[in-house]
């Protein structure tokens, strides 16, 4: 991915970028965004678009309230719009992150499966959740792709929603001229993590900033094969933690009461590695929905991993700031119920614009093509690597490949999500069906286990599924007729 403005100038001009928005009205992503850019050396205007205008208009007030603070060193304007074409005209950037009503989509992505004995802990970027939410997903992008297409061709894409890897992908799909990246943070946990350790075993003075990997895979589901901290090779010590106790600790139901979802102990990392030689680089509760053996026994099989499961009650409160500790509460900072304090989200989209821009030279995980990254993973299938960013230029890292047994998990799930893929070009439910029925998770019933599940999942979520002939599927008249 190469852009360069037309008299060889970086594309993106850092004191006046103009960023669309779309699913402005984010009650995460967005307010992190406007936290993040208050603070940066770029200056500029965000158009915020979203499905719920009032929610974009709450966000562009909000930004407009942090940039008017005395602490905000920048200078930004935000404008809510309910025009996507307005949105995007002309823009440098454009950040994707948007999703349905948890309660009336995540709840049965969680609930329904666990009918049939399927306990993934996330559900939300593989298995039969996370292939339904990119089955409700998929079209909404093609159509923000063809809008870029038609708006801003030139933009550079920033998408930050799950499933990272079959929403960006399908961006490419529909226009393979997209200048699109998939930005995931799990791969920067990992990073921190490594950083700790580089503390507690060398006595180095580290942070996330001082270690580098060699990863590689497809999202929420990567790999490292190198790690250094400021050089130090840190393998020697992954290599001996792996013999100690904490890499061989075993759970209980009541030793992770209290304990945060989102509490990564780390024990499915460290089976992985002493089992394939290479080290998973995302969190354990995404991993086992990708390495299946952990979801074995059920809730049960996940807590002994430490691995606590995503409840859809907890999904179902996720747009409620009172009730979700995922949800910033912008209306209480605006009327001063609640103490403002500037932060920083340790993300990375300043730096990466900032590198497009030519400030900087960057290195960061992206999600993009496989065009030769990835050694043994096909061609075109959105992959995970490092990514060296300069002034208008993305250029992915080649990473090689995979120890043979992990080279065909990935595959596996690869399989999947082109499948699937494939199957939205024309909105095939039966084609969607055979990538349903390959995944791993899926595996582990009968075949018409398999599509009534299938059926159950389609029927809660029609509203959201509209794109797609449901009243053609053959699948799905089979799943009625036997139930009838």
């Amino acid at each position: 991915m190469t852009r360069t403005g037309t008299r060889g100038e970086p594309a993106v001009d850092p004191d006046d970028v103009t960023i669309a928005y779309i699913g402005g009205g984010s009650r995460q992503w967005a307010p992190n965004l406007i936290q993040d850019l208050a603070q940066s050396p770029l200056d500029g205007e965000v158009r915020l678009y979203d499905a719920v205008p009032e929610s974009a208009e709450r966000n562009a007030r909000f930004g407009n309230w942090v940039d008017d603070r005395p602490e905000a060193t920048a200078d930004w304007s935000y404008e809510a719009t309910d025009s996507l074409p307005d949105a995007l005209a002309g823009a440098d950037i454009v950040i994707t992150s948007t999703q349905y009503d948890p309660a009336e989509t995540f709840v049965h992505d969680l609930d329904i499966p666990q009918e049939y004995g399927i306990h993934g802990a996330v559900a939300a970027t593989i298995g039969p959740g996370g292939i339904l939410r990119a089955m409700r997903t998929i079209p909404q992008y093609r159509e923000f792709a063809a809008a870029i297409r038609e708006h801003c061709p030139d933009a550079w894409v920033f998408n930050y929603t799950n499933p990272v890897h079959f929403v960006t992908r399908a961006m490419y799909d529909e226009f393979p001229e997209i200048n699109a990246i998939g930005l995931c943070h799990e791969v920067l946990g990992t990073r921190h993590r490594l950083a700790r350790y580089a503390r507690e075993e060398l006595d180095m003075d580290a942070d996330r900033e001082d270690v580098s990997v060699n990863v590689k895979g497809i999202n929420h589901f990567t790999w490292v094969d190198e790690a250094r901290c400021k050089g130090v090779d840190l393998w020697p010590v992954l290599e001996d933690l792996l013999e100690s106790d904490h890499a061989h600790q075993r759970f209980a139901p009541e030793d992770l009461e209290g304990e945060s979802v989102f509490t990564d102990n780390w024990q499915v990392s460290w089976e992985l590695f002493r089992r394939f030689g290479v080290l998973p680089a995302a969190g354990d509760r995404h991993l086992i929905e990708y390495a299946t053996w952990f979801m074995a026994d059920g809730v049960e099989g996940l807590n002994r991993w430490g691995v606590r499961r995503t409840g859809s009650d907890y999904r179902a409160k996720h747009w409620t700031p009172a009730e979700s500790d995922q949800t910033t509460d912008v209306e209480a900072w605006l009327a001063g119920e609640k103490e403002f304090e500037l932060t920083d989200s340790d993300e990375t989209f300043v730096d990466i614009v900032l590198a497009l821009a030519g400030e900087k030279t960057y290195v960061t995980n992206v999600n993009l093509p496989n065009v030769g990254q990835v050694d043994g993973i096909e061609e075109g299938a959105v992959v995970e690597t490092n990514a060296t960013i300069r002034a208008g230029e993305v250029k992915p890292v080649a990473a090689g490949g995979f120890p043979r047994p992990v080279r065909s998990l990935i595959s596996g799930h690869v399989n999947t999500i082109e499948t699937v893929i494939e199957a939205s070009r024309e909105g095939d439910v039966d084609h969607a069906f055979e990538g349903f029925l390959i995944d791993q998770q899926i595996r582990t019933l009968q075949t018409d286990e398999a599509r009534e599940l299938f059926a159950d999942l389609v029927a809660a979520e029609s509203e959201y599924l509209e794109d797609w002939d449901l009243d053609g599927s053959s699948v799905l008249a089979e799943a009625e007729r036997d139930v009838q």
